[in-house]
């Protein structure tokens, strides 16, 4: 199974099948419509202390990626309910962040193995 990611300012499109947003705040000035959001998973995103800490420094990537995998694996709650997304068919996750390359969405992307 192939976990999609984009940017959630970028414009939906059909290929995206369903749209989730993986942020923990919702996207500043984005109307729930044009973001074309089918769920909300705001808990699977990092926890708020991870998210200031990384403050989108690419030099602290590898260490966020542990961290963040960390958190992930003891949130089995929110893993299953992606896991059922998946299960339905084309999902793909939308976030916030203007770093397309270092940002929890990529994590979640490679560490499809999470969610066999």
């Amino acid at each position: 199974m192939k976990i999609r990611i984009k940017r959630v300012y970028e414009q939906p499109d059909k290929r995206d099948g369903r749209r989730i947003l993986v942020d923990r705040l919702w996207p500043r000035g984005l109307t729930k419509e044009k973001a074309s959001v089918a769920l909300w998973l705001k808990d699977i995103a990092p926890s708020t202390e991870l998210r200031k800490w990384f403050d989108h420094d690419s030099d602290r990537w590898e260490e966020f990626k542990e961290r963040y995998l960390a958190e992930l694996k003891g949130n089995s709650e929110q893993l299953q309910l992606l896991k059922q997304e998946l299960g339905k068919g084309i999902v793909t996750l939308v976030y916030a962040a203007r770093d397309e390359e270092h940002n929890h969405a990529v994590v979640i992307q490679e560490n499809s193995a999470l969610f066999r």
